[in-house]
């Protein structure tokens, strides 16, 4: 389970994952393929529901990935303790085992990090993150503590 703010590095991580084996999960991958381009293929008004209907698909292709022995990452951003919480209790309840990695990074690299990222147009930079919507997140961040995580620092 990847954990961070946007911009951390949770999809880099997931991928280089992936580059090992694991099936990785992703809600921006997901709708991308599914509805295309934000703003573009269909109404940035639409985002939320399609990210409610893509998370509830990708659950149920990691019940079946666990059952099959799969190794798995799920590239969420995780930055509710009570999201956590659930996927834990969900992996757990299917017979598979989670690791929680928490990828740390100062609010100065990430906003490098998303300048760098807004010039790019695809599945994992599908909207620019602005000032406004980094500040959010940071607020709205609940920063994973005593839940067995694995901060690294990046």
């Amino acid at each position: 389970m990847m954990c961070g703010v946007a911009g951390s590095g949770k999809t880099t991580f997931a991928l280089k994952l992936a580059k090992e084996g694991f099936i990785r999960l992703s809600v921006d991958e997901d709708i991308w393929s599914t509805h295309g381009r934000f703003g573009v293929d269909y109404p940035e008004q639409d985002y939320e529901s399609f990210k409610e209907q893509s998370e509830i698909k990708l659950r149920g292709e990691l019940v079946k990935l666990i059952q099959a022995k799969r190794h798995v990452v799920i590239d969420f951003s995780f930055w509710q303790r009570q999201k956590r919480d659930e996927y834990k209790q969900l992996i757990e309840r299917h017979g598979g085992d989670w690791a929680l990695i928490h990828l740390k990074v100062h609010p100065d690299e990430l906003r490098h990090r998303l300048q760098i990222r807004s010039g790019r147009f695809d599945a994992n930079a599908a909207f620019p993150i602005t000032e406004e919507i980094l500040t959010r997140f940071l607020s709205g961040f609940e920063t994973p503590e005593g839940e067995g995580e694995l901060v690294i620092e990046a």
